[in-house]
């Protein structure tokens, strides 16, 4: 399916630098981690989780069911009653921190788990993911005692108890973008990861442990939808907070609604990236890249829709071809691989059928000549050139390494296209005018706006969107607010 072109791959390659793993510690089999301890699920049933660049077993996950969710609702109810509201504000700071740094100390650990379970490359892992987790702990642990401070005359209360579930793209730093804020706040947590990627979550459940959190503070349960809809079906839970599909969204929200939950959801996105003629092209050619291709197309704000000023396009296209062609494919633990493996089977069979779609629906498609490993589930990075707003690969949501491309001539025409679209969870904006910026960040219908620049995320700063892709916020000070009740 590759179209032919002038672009050829280099015909030297690097040494691998394979990251060891030999020094980490996985269990051959995980349980629920419910009122401060390890224990068995109550249905007594398991399921295997894999590596998705191997096709290997990793571990065997406990299956918690209603039973099982009771047992941790009614643990942390109890731990929010009996101890964490009641303790000093600078005490659950303390313990916050603690977390933290424990994390720091298990970086490593936690990095390669998350790239052998998830399939993302030991780069994004190690400098990103585990570094972030650690940040919002510390972060929020300073706002532990200072909540009067952020809302003044306000009084603000904590809610009781948060369900809280996960998706499979940023395990570890989700668990931590939720249950910082939740602590920090005085409530108290039991906490769903995605059942392909558990393995961080509970290695957290280890580190919370290690930190002498008081038990039922934080539970962490583990299964497959029905655990996730008895959590959010439960009585006893006083809010909610999603991150995942927008069509699992829409679902909570209805079951949510006449309840008096308190709910956050942060779903789906397929954001634009526009690049103005007068941008710096060099620079704005690697942001597409790491906007879409360093993480696999595995986050809900990849700029997978790609908007091009007319005149510079087919610079644009022919420099971000030859940037595709540099592109290692390949084992995640390997320190040069830049695209790492997708997360399971039923994602790559995901990103192939919309890979069909675009060819029928007559794009012109380009991918790279890079390697694919044969064992593993690996996708080339992928463009369609000259897209239009009524293909289905521009609407929809793939979740892969593919990038649709689009061109405008005004500033007016590429704004309607970009809000164009059920969702809006952020966007990018590639120009040398500050003018510019600021005029489309007034008028792009994203939560986010990054200006020449994509993916730069900091515990400090909110995050969320609109439309079908939620409400809520999530990190800085917005990200307290969605915890307390005033």
């Amino acid at each position: 399916m590759k179209t032919k072109d002038t672009v050829t791959a280099f015909d030297w390659k690097y040494s691998p630098a394979p990251e060891a793993n030999d020094h980490i510690k996985l269990k051959t089999r995980y349980e629920l981690f419910i009122n401060g301890k390890f224990v068995k699920p109550n249905g007594k049933k398991y399921f295997d989780t894999y590596s998705p660049s191997t096709e290997q077993k990793l571990a065997e996950i406990a299956e918690a069911n209603e039973k099982d969710v009771n047992t941790a609702v009614a643990s942390a109810r109890q731990a929010y009653e009996k101890i964490w509201k009641k303790m000093p504000a600078r005490e659950r700071g303390k313990y916050i921190f603690r977390i933290a740094r424990m994390i720091q100390e298990r970086s490593r650990e936690l990095a390669v788990i998350e790239s052998m379970d998830g399939g993302k490359p030991i780069r994004e892992s190690r400098d990103f993911d585990v570094p972030a987790a650690a940040n919002h702990f510390f972060y929020y642990a300073g706002w532990a005692d200072k909540l009067d401070y952020a809302f003044p005359n306000k009084k603000p209360k904590s809610l009781g108890v948060a369900a809280q579930i996960i998706p499979w793209n940023f395990p570890l730093l989700m668990a931590a973008w939720k249950i910082a804020p939740a602590l920090a706040t005085g409530n108290t947590v039991v906490l769903k990861p995605a059942e392909s990627t558990s393995l961080t979550a509970l290695k957290l459940a280890e580190i919370i442990h290690d930190c002498d959190l008081p038990p039922g503070v934080v539970n962490i349960i583990t299964g497959f939808g029905k655990t996730g809809a008895a959590m959010v079906n439960h009585p006893d839970v006083n809010k909610i907070a999603f991150t995942g599909s927008t069509e699992v969204g829409k679902n909570i929200q209805k079951s949510v609604a006449g309840t008096g939950k308190k709910l956050t959801l942060e779903l789906g996105g397929k954001a634009a990236n526009i690049v103005f003629d007068d941008a710096p092209i060099n620079q704005a050619v690697e942001g597409i890249v790491n906007s879409i291709f360093f993480n696999q197309g595995h986050v809900c704000c990849a700029g997978s829709r790609l908007f091009i000023q007319e005149n510079v396009a087919d610079e644009v296209i022919s420099k971000l071809k030859a940037r595709m062609e540099t592109l290692i494919v390949g084992d995640p633990l390997n320190k040069n691989t830049d695209i790492g493996a997708i997360n399971s089977r039923a994602q790559l069979e995901k990103i192939n059928d919309y890979i069909k779609i675009g060819v029928e629906e007559g794009l012109e498609i380009y991918q790279s000549n890079c390697v694919i490993p044969k064992q593993g589930y690996f996708y080339r990075p992928t463009l369609f050139i000259g897209a239009a707003q009524s293909n289905r690969v521009v609407q929809e949501e793939i979740f892969g390494p593919v990038l649709t491309i689009q061109t405008f001539r005004t500033i007016e025409e590429v704004i309607e296209k970009a809000n164009n679209i059920p969702y809006g969870l952020s966007a990018g904006v590639w120009t040398d005018k500050g003018s510019k910026i600021f005029n489309l960040t007034s008028k792009l219908r994203a939560g986010v706006v990054w200006a020449n620049t994509y993916n730069k995320f900091d515990p400090t700063s909110p995050f969320g969107g609109y439309k079908e892709s939620g409400f809520g916020r999530e990190g800085g000070l917005h990200g307290l607010m969605a915890y307390l009740q005033f």
